[in-house]
């Protein structure tokens, strides 16, 4: 009987004991475990930071690429248009008078140039196309048609008082036609051709001026 209160006593004893022993042990795991996850989450948390840092470091260089390309057209851009414009100012026919211009827009005389540019323009299609006065050779009518965007049409728009961007696309045009016109005989020897190249050059060059092809936000 002493033996058996004994031995029950050592196992109540043992048990006791190993009890402490295994929470212990198993804090001393878990301890390890918590901080681990805690530097994983920071290390985590860290990158994603650090993504939105690199981005933003990377749009002040396509910034200052896209200004510096800007400012590497600018000059450039500014000595033609100074160029077309002495040019112009040279060969184009200028006002008889140093008074102001006459030909404001509203006005009757603004509005006679206009439609007496277009309507030289339509006849020098007519011309040139061989409808009025029709020829099977080359001759001074169909000549004129040919020339007639630069020797009536141009010269009539830029009697008008008309915008900057008006005169600059007129200026350019002075000095296009007559190399489109000069030019392409050489590959096709047509009246109808030069002066619908002429007219494609005419439209193309006031859509860019005046910006007929811009969106309006």
């Amino acid at each position: 009987m002493n033996t058996l209160t004994s031995t029950s006593l050592c196992n109540y004893q043992i048990s006791k004991a190993r009890f402490p022993f295994n929470t212990a042990h198993q804090r001393n795991i878990s301890v390890p475990s918590r901080i681990l996850f805690k530097v994983y989450a920071n290390a985590k948390t860290n990158e994603l930071k650090a993504e939105p840092q690199q981005e933003v470091e990377a749009e002040p260089k396509e910034e200052a690429t896209e200004s510096s390309t800007i400012s590497a057209t600018a000059p450039l851009d500014k000595d033609l248009k100074k160029v077309v414009q002495k040019t112009a100012a040279t060969f184009a026919p200028r006002a008889s008078t140093a008074s102001k211009n006459p030909a404001v827009p509203g006005s009757v005389l603004y509005t006679v140039f206009e439609v007496q540019a277009y309507a030289c323009m339509l006849l020098g299609g007519v011309l040139s196309f061989n409808l009025l006065f029709p020829s099977n050779e080359p001759d001074l009518w169909r000549l004129m048609g040919m020339w007639s965007i630069w020797m009536f049409t141009i010269p009539s728009l830029r009697a008008r008082d008309c915008s900057k961007n008006e005169k600059e696309a007129l200026n350019y045009l002075f000095l296009l036609v007559p190399l489109l016109n000069v030019t392409i005989p050489f590959f096709v020897k047509s009246f109808a051709v030069v002066w619908s190249a002429d007219t494609v050059a005419f439209f193309a060059m006031y859509a860019w001026k005046l910006g007929w092809l811009q969106r309006e936000d």
